[in-house]
């Protein structure tokens, strides 16, 4: 089974200006755990996870001046870890391992087109698992 057969299309992001109360808005509204950082065209420069914001929003507090000044750049990861598309799942699930991360940006002709994580696998293997044969 391949990746693109059970991730999530598309790519939820916020540009390099957002500041991390917009940030973590978003993720509620969109109800996922991290956001992908996008440059002016588009393309993938970090990563910002549910627990970076937090403990950021943790450390400013109600300082007027933290929110507006730090942007999720100061924050987020350049360590974006991508995967083609057309992989399998035994492949991402084994790159989640080895780096040590709980989702990759699916990849397909080098644009963005979607997020696996190991809750998509999980429900996957459940599924599987509980199926009667």
């Amino acid at each position: 089974m391949k990746i693109k057969e059970i991730m999530n299309q598309g790519v939820i992001s916020v540009d390099e200006k957002t500041t991390p109360i917009e940030a973590f808005e978003k993720m509620y509204k969109n109800g996922v755990r991290r956001l992908f950082v996008v440059d002016d065209k588009g393309m993938p420069t970090g990563v910002i996870t549910h627990t970076n914001l937090l403990d950021t929003l943790n450390q400013l507090g109600d300082s007027p001046k933290g929110n507006k000044n730090i942007k999720v750049t100061d924050i987020m990861s350049t360590n974006v870890i991508t995967i083609n598309a057309q992989e399998s799942i035994k492949n991402a699930a084994n790159l989640m391992l080895r780096a040590d991360v709980s989702g990759l940006l699916a990849i397909d002709a080098k644009k963005p087109v979607g997020v696996i994580t190991k809750t998509d696998i999980c429900r996957l293997v459940a599924a599987n698992l509980l199926v009667p044969k």
